[in-house]
Formats: structure tokens, C-alpha cells, sequence
């Protein structure tokens, strides 16, 4: 899949629509969602245009990789997540319903999260 230029991440990093930014750097930014599922709801974004996990993995520099590893980590803490705990999720693809074509982690906490998922019948 090519990377859209035109999708709302790429808009926000261009300028074009606001966020409610919580941190930015060389390598990403991160913002509030508009619609949080939990108290704490915070998005990171690479700056750079990726599609999903798949193209960032496979085609981001090293300092973008770790940059990006390293501010989701400073994000969470800074949020005061670490200590009580916080989910990382990040959607690939259409099975795992990515709603925006640009590579983002969503960080989950200020609540008891429960299980991630539950188990699959047998």
C-alpha cells in the first residue's frame, strides 16, 4: 500500500490541523486522541511517512526506530503511566481495523485495563 499523504496524520504533522500535542521530537510527535478509551488515550506518530508496523520496521533508519522507541517510552512515563502500568497497541492492516494509513502506537492507562484479549474457545 503507498503512503497517503493526504490522511489526518500527515495533516497534523504538516500543520494543517490541530492536535493537543504532549510531546514532539526529530523522529516523532505525540497528541491526545480526540476520542480516548481510557482516561488516558495518547497517540505517537513517526514523523516520517509510514504506512503500518510492517513499513516502519522495514524501511526507517535506525535513529528513526529508536527515536520513535524511545519517545513512546518518554511519553508513557511523562503521562504517569509507568509505575501503575499502560498498554502499547498498534493496528496493522484491516484484519486489526487501522482506521489511518500512517504507522501510530496507541498508549492506553489511568485504569485497570484487564486482560488484552480473551481466549479463544476451543
Amino acid at each position: 500500500m503507498a503512503y497517503d499523504s493526504e490522511n489526518i496524520f500527515a495533516k497534523i504533522l504538516r500543520g494543517e490541523i490541530p492536535c493537543d500535542k504532549v510531546f514532539e521530537d526529530d523522529h516523532a510527535l505525540a497528541f491526545r486522541d480526540i476520542n480516548p478509551q481510557t482516561p488516558t488515550h495518547i497517540l505517537v506518530i513517526p514523523k516520517g511517512a509510514y504506512v503500518s508496523s510492517d513499513d516502519f520496521t522495514a524501511n526507517a533508519s535506525e535513529a528513526e526506530l529508536a527515536g520513535f522507541l524511545r519517545a513512546v517510552g518518554h511519553v508513557a512515563r511523562e503521562a504517569g503511566l509507568a509505575a501503575p502500568g499502560y498498554r502499547m497497541l498498534a493496528n496493522h492492516g484491516a484484519d486489526a481495523h487501522q482506521e489511518v494509513p500512517h504507522f501510530h502506537v496507541h498508549i492506553f492507562g489511568g485504569q485497570n485495563l484487564g486482560r488484552m484479549i480473551k481466549p479463544v474457545d476451543k
